[in-house]
């Protein structure tokens, strides 16, 4: 055989080549699938109607005119844009050849719901295959809960609301459904009639006062009118009923979803679809859901895609913020998904938020996602959905939609979700976590009973102890080296993420990858460096061995710990170390297998002693005097040159060849020791014979000759591609949620922790092989790791494609006249924005943390532009606190001898004002409002403000409310006071605010603004009671 032949006989040895290029490729190309399926959205197809009776063409004028203009629910636009959706609805139903029917709601503004009699209403309708509710009486009042003080033992005072609804709800009769008004029914006929289980789909059309709102929610609803005109067209008819709610209001405090609940039909769906935009374009993700089996219906979309672990974030309140989903779920006991767009969230609730940075491709993904979707949901047909009614429903207002179970759901390669429930995920867990271990304790004692346990094992003897002397196994070489490696290599990225946070905090913003590559390429680095210098001062052929029991140590201290979160937190975000752990399991059962394919150790004594049946020559012991050591070539290099000259008649050596025919060949090492049988035969010469040489790769142990060659590859196939593609989708999802919330206040230490995290879990499959790797890769590694490092160092952190977010707020005393601009954002760059406006220049800037709004960023204040929300406001030569002052308007009296007043107050070119008070307040209601035994008005520590939100502009409120007496005090000497406040959230005409005009037209363009608070302007006056 030729050398060149032998040499590439086999490319799957364990040898550097092989291992260098099979592992680089399959982590560089598994790594680059997951980014091109992160970064890259599926393209709508090019037939404008993929499916019968969805138009995306049409979809995608309907955006455009959605978002020209902000639309918050304290701005005319917003009304314009309720016209228009009505309009839009009309059209596509008249389009459809659709019967249909308009009613307004006539609530009865004393009892809209009670525990005992359910709603009261009066209806005059018309029985119609569409109805299309134009709600413009639902009023609901409520409230948040207290947030806990720094002490975890009290609550601060929370935050109580009066709104009312301008909700648009369609309603697509089922093929199941009663016929007739059958919403009309008191509570005990609408439980003998069959029209239930239907399907909600929400969307909110207002937008924040400084967005846009492409994303966030213009395409989920242009969503629901293609959804609308879809199961209305000829053939399309659903088997369930389909509720679609435009609600109005999101923004502000999830308004537009509680006014729903006062609505007769909120009883008819039992399963939800929550459309949202927490980013600004990319993928639809599902964010969380309530269940396995509505999961269910979402994994039949075509591009699915998510994790649970997102759900576990809202679950575990490590996510602040919040979606329709919890009303509907928490408030309604529907059953559902919440499905948003997540990223990037430098361009949420900005400018950016537009039409030019949408795209039609992600209007397809959330479109076809919702599609297929509600037609699952709709036609089921069975009691998945359906529970029974009870007495704790009936008197929470919950409809019957029955129990899901947990459970756990991800996407693979955006194409495909596995669904299945958290008791199968915590069965499995438990399973492998008692199992595995019981099944290498019997592998390992069938080796030791065969003689062949050459772990842990020093040393062996041919015969006893007592007659023979040892012969070394090194079988404790290499036990040490991969912890130690991986220790170096984890404190190197965790230290990385300390340097980072200190030297350059924001550089995430907009260099995410650039921080993902300087981790990964650290960790292997040092990794490589620590294994592969081990590997030459000590080479040991149990190094693989080794490093995957350590692997499974820690992987079993891991799995335990997320065994125990599933089954006492109910948390499913751990699925990927079940995984995980059974491919380190596999992987480390296959190198005990291996382990069959050796001499007993008493051979092998034998063999070295030159004692063996076989007629060996005898070699010194190792260790002595007279023996000697040679490193020879690999027999894959120099195979041909070696050839047995003795023995030319036998075959060539294989993987499965004997220990004792080491006189051949092999892709390892060769080795030569002196004999001492021809030492004695020839003293005077002190000749030195050829000994068989052995097949053990370079100067590992010279047992290992006899191990498989290829299982390697087994081993890599098993453990690497499903940890590479578990992990990294939760560690892409995790870092894209997170990497911008920094302009939030939120920690990026957490970002840089969780991606160092990430990278070790990542990577750390490669220890085991990492020792056979040339030079090349890692050396290429390193200087990657150089210069990204230098990069993240150095480099300005905002750009125009990923800015800075600074958050805007006027305040203007309209008793003084005088007026307050405020930008809060990251300190260490507010400052420097503020220098760069007019108005602030050569001002005292007042720059202080921000406590309540947002915590952890730096609020700066100055003498600002004054503000035109109200037209015509101040005349020629009038003191701006005269002109100011007919903003606002109110009147407050008491109650003779109670801790209670009334206030009365309107505001101008208005509809959104607040009380606010110093002391909290005990209880409130607004005159003529309704009442909802299901909702807690003000929270048990109190309130410190109420928000009033009308549909009427200038309308005047009147509210009672009622304070606690304090202590020491009687309820006639006790008094309030705080302030009396309105909000103007209009922006859409240039001039109007023109402070925050200031702030678009000088602010660098690596600056984004957005709003605050719910008002842009809130002008205020003081009280006293």
């Amino acid at each position: 055989m030729s050398p060149r032949k032998s040499r590439f006989s086999n490319p799957f040895l364990f040898t550097p080549l092989p291992v260098t290029i099979i592992t680089s490729l399959i982590y560089a190309g598994l790594i680059v699938g997951l980014l091109l399926v992160h970064l890259v959205i599926p393209s709508a197809p090019t037939n404008p109607t993929p499916v019968k009776g969805v138009n995306t063409t049409e979809a995608w004028r309907d955006l455009q005119e959605l978002t020209n203009g902000y639309r918050p629910y304290n701005s005319r636009r917003n009304d314009e844009v309720r016209d228009w959706l009505l309009r839009r609805i009309a059209a596509i139903l008249d389009h459809n050849n659709v019967g249909y029917s308009t009613e307004g709601l006539q609530v009865s503004t004393s009892r809209p719901y009670t525990r005992a009699g359910g709603y009261t209403h009066s209806w005059n309708a018309t029985t119609s295959p569409v109805v299309i509710f134009n709600d413009m009486v639902s009023n609901v009042s409520f409230s948040s809960g207290g947030v806990a003080t720094s002490s975890g033992q009290d609550k601060k005072p929370g935050t109580s609301v009066y709104f009312e609804g301008t909700n648009i709800i369609v309603y697509v009769r089922g093929s199941e459904d009663d016929e007739g008004d059958w919403w009309k029914a008191t509570p005990f006929q609408a439980r003998k009639m069959k029209a239930k289980g239907g399907v909600l789909i929400n969307a909110h059309y207002d937008s924040v006062s400084t967005g846009f709102g492409a994303s966030d929610d213009g395409i989920g609803v242009v969503t629901i009118l293609q959804l609308i005109k879809h199961f209305t067209t000829s053939g399309n008819k659903p088997k369930k009923g389909i509720v679609t709610l435009l609600n109005n209001g999101e923004e502000d405090f999830l308004n537009g979803a509680r006014a729903y609940t006062q609505h007769p039909i909120s009883q008819f769906a039992h399963t939800f679809l929550n459309l949202e935009g927490a980013g600004a374009g990319g993928r639809a993700t599902l964010f969380r859901s309530t269940d396995t089996e509505v999961t269910k219906a979402y994994a039949k979309s075509r591009y699915p895609f998510g994790t649970v672990i997102s759900g576990d974030g809202f679950k575990r309140g490590l996510v602040r913020s919040q979606t329709d989903y919890i009303v509907f779920n928490g408030v309604l006991g529907l059953r559902g998904l919440d499905v948003a767009f997540m990223e990037p969230r430098a361009r949420y609730h900005t400018d950016q938020d537009d039409i030019r940075h949408a795209s039609i491709d992600s209007l397809w993904h959330m479109l076809s996602a919702a599609l297929a979707t509600v037609e699952s949901l709709s036609s089921d047909t069975g009691s998945t959905f359906d529970g029974k009614i009870d007495k704790r429903q009936r008197a929470t207002g919950k409809v019957n939609s029955g129990e899901g179970t947990d459970g756990v759901w991800f996407d693979v390669f955006g194409v495909a979700m596995a669904v299945f429930r958290l008791k199968t995920l915590y069965a499995l867990s438990l399973t492998l976590l008692v199992a595995t271990p019981l099944i290498l304790l019997v592998v390992g004692l069938s080796l030791h009973r065969k003689k062949k346990m050459y772990l842990f094992s020093i040393k062996a003897y041919q015969h006893s102890s007592p007659d023979d002397d040892p012969i070394s196994l090194k079988g404790l070489r290499g036990f040490t080296r991969y912890p130690v490696a991986f220790v170096l290599a984890s404190a190197a990225v965790i230290g990385l993420a300390f340097l980072i946070t200190k030297a350059n905090p924001e550089i995430i913003y907009s260099s995410q990858y650039a921080v993902w590559s300087m981790m990964l390429t650290a960790w292997l680095a040092v990794a490589w460096f620590v294994l592969s210098g081990a590997d030459f001062v000590r080479p040991s052929a149990l190094h693989r061995a080794y490093s995957l029991l350590w692997m499974y140590i820690g992987g079993w201290v891991v799995l335990l710990a997320v065994t125990v979160a599933q089954d006492r937190l109910k948390i499913a975000g751990g699925y990927f170390m079940m995984f995980y752990f059974a491919g380190i399991f596999l992987a480390l059962l296959i190198s005990f297998l291996e382990f069959f394919a050796l001499p007993t150790k008493p051979d092998y004594a034998a063999h070295t002693t030159g004692d063996d049946e076989h007629g060996v020559p005898d070699s010194p012991r190792p260790g002595s005097s007279a023996s000697a050591r040679r490193l020879a070539s690999s027999a894959d290099e120099i195979s041909g040159v070696e050839e047995d000259q003795e023995n030319p008649e036998h075959d060539e050596a294989t993987e499965t060849t004997s220990l004792l025919q080491g006189d051949r060949n092999t892709t390892f090492a060769n080795y030569t020791r002196k004999g001492r049988h021809s030492h004695e035969e020839s003293p005077e010469h002190h000749a030195v014979e050829d000994i068989p040489k052995s097949r053990a790769y370079g100067e590992e142990q010279a047992w290992s000759e006899s191990l498989p060659r290829w299982t390697w590859l087994l081993q890599f196939i098993i453990l690497a591609p499903i940890v590479i593609i578990l992990v990294g989708q939760v560690g892409l999802l995790l870092t894209s949620a997170m990497y911008q919330t920094g302009a939030d206040g939120s920690s990026e230490f957490l970002v840089y922790i969780a991606i160092a995290i990430f990278s070790i879990l990542i990577l750390a499959p490669l220890g085991p092989f990492l020792h056979r790797f040339t030079y090349h890769i890692p050396t290429f590694f390193f200087l990657i790791f150089v210069g990204t490092l230098i990069y993240n160092m150095v480099a300005f952190p905002f750009s125009a494609n990923n800015r800075l977010k600074v958050y805007f707020i006027q305040t203007v005393d309209l008793e003084t006249g005088l007026n307050q601009v405020s930008l809060t954002g990251i300190d260490g760059y507010i400052k420097d924005i503020v220098r760069t406006l007019p108005s602030a220049s050569g001002q005292l800037i007042n720059c202080t943390k921000d406590d309540r709004g947002k915590a952890g960023l730096t609020k700066c204040s100055w003498k600002g532009l004054a503000p035109h929300v109200v037209q015509d406001h101040i005349s020629s030569g009038v003191p701006p606190e005269l002109g100011y002052g007919d903003w606002l308007h109110y009147n407050i009296s008491k109650t003779e001898g109670k801790n209670e007043a009334r206030f009365q107050l309107s505001g101008r070119d208005t509809r959104a004002c607040k009380l606010v008070f110093h002391a909290p307040i005990s209880n409130f209601s607004v005159v003529g409002a309704g009442t909802d035994e299901r909702f807690e008005k003000v929270p048990k520590s109190g309130s410190s403000e109420i928000r009033l939100w009308s549909r009427e502009w200038e309308r005047p409120w009147q509210v009672d409310v009622q304070w606690s007496v304090g202590e020491g005090k009687s309820e006639a000497e006790q008094g309030i006071d705080g302030n009396v406040v309105c909000l103007w959230s209009d922006n859409n005409y240039s001039g109007v605010i023109p402070a925050l005009d200031e702030v678009r037209r000088f602010a660098p363009d690596w600056v984004a603004v957005t709003k605050l608070a719910d008002g842009l302007v809130e002008g205020k006056k003081s009280f006293m009671v």
